[in-house]
């Protein structure tokens, strides 16, 4: 069932790229992008602990997370000013209500911060990283069992040549030993993250204990992002004691009364144990 909704995402992204590009060409989008200011770059907190928060509208999962109509700007300025590194963005515009207006809002909002905003979709072209590009993302999610090699290839030359970090997301042992091939031949690796996806792609439920049996599979010279599963300060303590560098937090601050301090007590908890096990090496 995980393999039937993956393809049915990716036919439906496919069909995307297709209408896109009758609308316009690759070579004119390519062009957009070189008039381009430089990509915001992801900094890393010397804490050894950050947040890549999100903006999601909806969840296949939890259904509604936020109104169609929602203040794109100020939800990822409090991200932001909470000192989250980088704001993941849905653009899939089926399951997740999302879209690259949203994807270029948030851009605009967080660059004066110098925050990088991530297009989170079910990308198969490299024709939708230049769109991210051109919507003023710093870096792209790309799916590892998604694609074919020749697909995944593409996808991280464009995104090398674009300036962007990628978050290389795997949901289980065959595409971690994927991700470590990635790794080796990859001209770029400081620009990649390793992510952990612990959602059950066929029940579509959180299953946290994944990110804890996982993490020692990563690559080492990657930082290591949790995505899914974590939304409150205990759960931040257990995957940074577990080895990840990032916490990537969806449903639960968009669910959250006060984005701001559900991202702050996040990245305290998180911080904190990272400096414990700092103290101890």
């Amino acid at each position: 069932m995980s393999g039937d909704f993956l393809a049915r995402m990716a036919a439906a992204s496919h069909a995307r790229v297709r209408a896109a590009r009758a609308q316009l060409d690759e070579s004119a989008l390519a062009e957009s992008c070189r008039q381009l200011p430089a990509p915001p770059v992801l900094r890393r907190d010397p804490r050894g602990f950050d947040l890549i928060a999100e903006l999601k509208l909806r969840s296949p999962a939890a259904g509604r997370l936020a109104a169609a109509d929602a203040d794109v700007p100020r939800q990822v300025t409090a991200y932001a000013r909470a000192g989250a590194a980088a704001v993941s963005v849905l653009t899939e515009p089926e399951r997740f209500d999302g879209s690259l207006a949203h994807l270029a809002a948030a851009a605009r909002a967080l660059a004066p911060l110098a925050v990088p905003a991530l297009r989170k979709d079910f990308l198969v072209d490299p024709y939708q990283v230049l769109e991210a590009r051109a919507a003023g993302a710093g870096g792209v999610l790309v799916i590892l069992r998604m694609l074919a090699r020749e697909e995944l290839a593409a996808l991280l030359a464009c995104a090398h040549a674009q300036g962007l970090f990628v978050l290389l997301e795997a949901f289980d042992e065959p595409d971690i030993a994927l991700m470590h091939e990635v790794v080796v031949t990859h001209a770029a690796p400081a620009t990649l993250l390793a992510g952990v996806n612990c959602r059950d792609l066929a029940s579509l439920e959180v299953r946290p204990q994944r990110l804890l049996e996982l993490a020692p599979l990563l690559p080492a010279q990657l930082a290591h992002v949790a995505e899914s599963g974590v939304a409150s300060a205990r759960d931040a303590q257990a995957v940074a004691a577990a080895g990840y560098q990032f916490a990537l937090v969806g449903s639960a601050l968009m669910r959250a009364a006060d984005p701001f301090a559900l991202a702050s007590s996040l990245l305290a908890a998180g911080r904190a144990v990272r400096g414990k096990a700092c103290d101890v090496d």
